[in-house]
């Protein structure tokens, strides 16, 4: 498969990245973190300027996720169990994705780029549960660009040792999903009291 990205990246250049990106985000099978990673590889070896390919990244994640909290905006939860499965999608993951977000709301939609399974469900939720477009941006194109940037930078500092590549990347990916829980659990613990309720405070 890491050849095949080289090849689309090398044929189609930015607009590879970006269409790769937005679709991997919609919840095609694409390794996303592959993908940034060979990004990196990329402008290390010279073939790729750093600043129209991370945004070519960034601009595929923010597409494929807005394009996902639109579609959970206007047909629901109904519909992705109907069709969900189709694409990978189990009724487990739904339900898991969906009490994740119940329980982290807005933090799901900056952290759950780290977590294969759910990162392709939380703007579904978000748009299902109508959350304000301004705050979806904010956290979300925000949790896209680290980790767009995060990976990419991981690919450029392993270019050297590109054969060691894979197996770097599944460890970065425990260690991430590592600081996402504490990070999870420290907003649990030291979040300020929210006098009104859920639907009142995040979702209004």
């Amino acid at each position: 498969m890491e050849f095949d990205l080289i090849n689309i990246i090398h044929q189609y250049s930015y607009f590879g990245i970006f269409l790769l990106l937005a679709l991997g985000i919609i919840g095609l099978p694409i390794p996303d973190e592959i993908l940034l990673a060979t990004v990196g590889y990329f402008i290390f070896a010279g073939d790729l300027p750093a600043l129209p390919a991370v945004l070519s990244a960034f601009l595929g994640a923010i597409t494929g996720i807005t394009g996902s909290y639109y579609f959970g905006n206007i047909c629901g939860k109904p519909l992705l169990k109907r069709v969900g499965p189709k694409f990978g999608v189990s009724e487990e993951k739904i339900d898991k994705t969906q009490n994740f977000f119940l329980k982290y709301g807005k933090s799901a939609l900056f952290f759950g780029y780290f977590m294969p399974g759910i990162r392709h469900l939380t703007a579904y939720f978000a748009g299902m549960y109508s959350l304000n477009g301004r705050q979806f941006a904010l956290y979300a194109y925000s949790g896209a660009m680290f980790w767009c940037s995060f990976f990419i930078v991981i690919g450029y500092q392993l270019a050297g040792r590109w054969a060691l590549v894979m197996e770097v990347i599944h460890k970065v990916g425990l260690f991430a999903f590592t600081i996402v829980i504490l990070s999870i659990v420290a907003w649990i613990i030291f979040k300020p009291k929210n006098k009104g309720s859920y639907s009142n405070g995040w979702f209004k």
